[in-house]
């Protein structure tokens, strides 16, 4: 665009507050990546189909959803710290119960409970970081998941090598409580400054003084930040888009001029006032499938890697490793490229990674190479969540406290859908033809992005 001032990229501070969510984030991680792993074992304890054993996963969807639901009234009951903590108990509940029993409605209890607490504490989280560090938010989500991933990283290989020994598989699930319990005894009293997590919560109110609308107070020497790019999207255009994840001048100014208190440009025309247009309804169904995606790797690659390999349940655990590996060092790679490229072709180059990934692990019969092509989806992966969710946050930067529910909605419903339809196929096709629902769900996606960053004529 001719005339466009180049912007210098947005800077990322990490104090305290933020090692904090980083590391709430991978507590998330373990509990969820042990579950994952653990599923293709339980489901043989059980002696269920692969469609039962999906049912995990819907439950998995259903205590996303209705905690969802629930998280603007419990943010505004308890706040945001509270509300992250709280979650992290209840998701630590919902393990134990899977821990305590082998009996189908306790563990599909436990794995609902589990998810549906641990989304109160994820999401929330990631509204912190996008709220506390403005241009820089998308580059911290994206460092937060890396952490995660790294955190989570030996989850699976735990799994597995419990699984082989005495102690059995559900011995390796308690690393989540032991985890949180350190965390809470060393950084429990770290959070935001008051004033910043209570303005944001008292901005939720009005849409002119929101997240998207104000300054924040960086820590450290770096002053104020300056308005968030997030801003650009009232200008009709998808603001996060066309300034490629920085702030600087272009990002808050509107067509005419800077985006006030009363102009909120194409937004209105968008949504009739809402603060919710198409943009953002299309962003939350390519999160939609890109959380489906990540979690029928989750959840079946273990099966396919048993049932074309020929590697025993346990041992086939560790796929999950390979897949969390890409995934972490797809993600501290990915939270600087956030910094400097634009996310609609970053999240695309993304996919199409996955794609080529899915491609090696899908063909082959060999566990290095089934594990390299599983390395290579996760690397993929790595940016499709944090970029997907960041995408959703910008699109509604005027209704925080809705996109944050509605993210939690869209999200936790895919953990449902993708990994119950996947094993259902399954049962009917076998798992390697069931696996081409992830070229299927890429192709979504990448068509959703194409379509939702077109410009406005």
């Amino acid at each position: 665009m001719s005339g466009r001032t180049v912007t210098a990229p947005a800077r990322l501070t990490r104090d305290r507050p933020t090692w904090l969510l980083y590391l709430q984030l991978g507590a998330f991680a373990t509990y969820l990546y042990s579950l994952s792993a653990a599923l293709p074992m339980l489901s043989a304890e059980q002696g269920v189909s692969q469609t039962v054993a999906g049912l995990h996963g819907t439950m998995m969807a259903v205590g996303g959803v209705l905690t969802g639901l629930a998280l603007p009234w419990l943010t505004r009951r308890i706040g945001r710290r509270a509300a992250t903590w709280t979650g992290l108990a209840g998701m630590n509940a919902g393990v134990l119960l899977v821990t305590l029993s082998d009996a189908l409605p306790v563990t599909l209890l436990g794995y609902g409970i589990a998810s549906g607490m641990g989304s109160i504490s994820l999401y929330t989280g990631m509204s912190v970081l996008s709220d506390h560090h403005g241009p820089a938010g998308p580059a911290a989500i994206s460092e937060a998941n890396a952490v995660a991933g790294t955190v989570g990283l030996g989850a699976p290989f735990v799994v597995s090598l419990a699984a082989q020994s005495a102690l059995g598989w559900r011995a390796a699930l308690l690393v989540t409580p032991v985890l949180t319990t350190v965390l809470a005894l060393t950084l429990g009293r770290a959070w935001i400054p008051e004033r910043e997590d209570a303005g944001a919560r008292a901005g939720r109110g009005r849409p002119e003084e929101s997240a998207g609308h104000k300054e924040f107070e960086e820590h450290g020497e770096h002053g104020r930040l300056a308005e968030r790019a997030d801003a650009g999207a009232l200008s009709g255009r998808e603001g996060h888009e066309e300034t490629g994840g920085h702030g600087g001048p272009e990002a808050s100014r509107g067509p005419g001029g800077p985006v006030g208190h009363g102009q909120r440009g194409g937004r209105e025309r968008d949504s009739g006032g809402s603060g919710l247009g198409w943009r953002f309804y299309l962003a939350g169904a390519v999160l939609f499938c890109c959380v489906a995606l990540e979690f029928s790797f989750n959840l079946w690659a273990a099966k396919l890697v048993t049932d074309r390999t020929g590697l025993s349940p346990a041992v086939a655990a560790t796929a999950l490793t390979a897949f969390t590996s890409g995934l972490a060092v797809g993600r501290f790679g990915g939270a600087r490229l956030a910094l400097r490229i634009p996310t609609a072709p970053l999240l695309t180059g993304a996919l199409a990674l996955t794609a080529a990934g899915w491609l090696v692990f899908w063909t082959s019969t060999n566990p290095v190479l089934s594990y390299a092509g599983l390395v290579l989806s996760g690397v993929g992966v790595s940016l499709h969540f944090p970029l997907a969710l960041s995408r959703v946050l910008t699109s509604a930067s005027a209704r925080p406290e809705r996109a944050t529910a509605a993210s939690s909605l869209f999200a936790s419903s895919a953990v449902g859908v993708g990994p119950f339809l996947l094993g259902a196929l399954a049962d009917a096709f076998g798992t390697q033809p069931a696996f081409l629902l992830v070229p299927v769900l890429i192709s979504l996606a990448v068509c959703g992005i194409a379509v939702s960053s077109r410009s406005p004529r």
